[in-house]
């Protein structure tokens, strides 16, 4: 199965319960990528049973683990990761979608963001196929970062190929995908009041059955306990957080975390713990969270500003935590457009 990276917010989603119009909230979830999801709509007079829109999700679901899992030998993208050099592969419209975004953070990072980084996870134990945490010798560091870089892969017609033997990994922004595919549907289903999540990424609209507006609380950095930092109200937009303090080793005095800049082939080393992006499509935010997080609390912070990207950055500090957000993040988190 596809496993996400982090998940580091919860949901105050409030008693659901039915309102004297005949309105009432449906919920429903269950296992997905390695971890879960869950609907919760407003239903009324005229829409499709609970059931049957269980099972159109669960499609959608199902269709992206097919695709897209690092974890299944038999998906799409892990058999053309099996592939050697110079090689291309059919692939469906969505994972060439998935290239193309990433390709763009790509480049926006300078390099820093990458899709092709899954080498590199499993040579420090994070990955897939990672044996053991560990750092690896700067020869076998060396041997796998000839295996990473978008640039070694290129789209012809409706085939992804490959010039060199490198493998990608969609963990950074399948599941934004998911989400939005998974909110595209519910709206052609007539369902326009929903909160629809999978593996910690999440997409919202309208309000609730009760009129109240749907409320995210972001979770403090912290691996004890869950401490709300921030609640905010969504209305349209995705949300997604990424963090790097739940999955890491420590070797030497020194925290490695599975949070990777690909130029170096290294995790990263400075003091940005978290970031949550809004934006207008869950994939987007899902892959902007990942990018900003490798990029830092000071590059990062200047991309979010300089491109009006919504993000709440959550910085270690001797005294603790320290948080940032930029205007735009003020703004939508507020419920505001303009």
């Amino acid at each position: 199965m596809l496993i996400r990276r982090l998940v580091v917010f919860v949901m105050l989603i409030g008693i659901l319960s039915a309102c004297g119009n005949g309105d009432s909230m449906e919920s429903f979830g269950g296992p997905t990528m390695g971890s879960t999801y869950s609907i919760k709509y407003v239903r009324h007079a005229g829409l499709p049973a609970p059931e049957d829109v269980r099972v159109e999700v669960e499609k959608i679901l199902a269709d992206v683990d097919r695709q897209m899992s690092t974890y299944r030998s038999d998906s799409d993208i892990e058999r053309f990761n099996a592939l050697p050099a110079n090689s291309c592969q059919t692939m469906p419209a969505p994972i060439l979608e998935l290239v193309r975004v990433g390709e763009q953070l790509s480049e926006q990072s300078e390099g820093s963001y990458d899709l092709t980084v899954e080498p590199l996870l499993n040579l420090w134990g994070f990955g897939p196929q990672g044996r053991e945490e560990k750092i690896p010798t700067t020869e076998a560091l060396a041997e796998v970062k000839q295996r990473v870089g978008h640039a070694h892969l290129h789209i012809d017609g409706n085939k992804l190929c490959k010039d060199a033997a490198v493998e990608v990994d969609f963990n950074s922004i399948a599941a934004g995908y998911a989400v939005d595919t998974i909110a595209a549907r519910l709206e052609a289903l007539g369902i326009h009041n929903y909160l629809a999540e999978a593996t910690g990424e999440l997409k919202a609209a309208g309000k609730k059955a009760d009129g109240s507006s749907w409320r995210i609380a972001l979770e403090e950095p912290r691996d004890d306990q869950q401490v709300a930092e921030r609640i905010v109200a969504i209305d349209g937009y995705g949300l997604s957080t990424s963090g790097d303090y739940r999955n890491y080793f420590e070797q030497g005095g020194q925290r490695y975390s599975h949070t990777f800049d690909a130029r170096t082939g290294k995790p990263v080393s400075h003091t940005l713990a978290s970031v949550t992006v809004i934006h207008s499509s869950a994939l987007m935010a899902d892959g902007l969270s990942t990018m900003l997080l490798i990029l830092g609390p000071e590059r990062g912070w200047d991309y979010a500003e300089r491109h009006d990207i919504g993000a709440f950055f959550v910085i270690r500090a001797d005294t603790g935590f320290v948080t940032r957000s930029s205007h735009a993040f003020e703004r939508l988190s507020a419920g505001k457009t303009e």
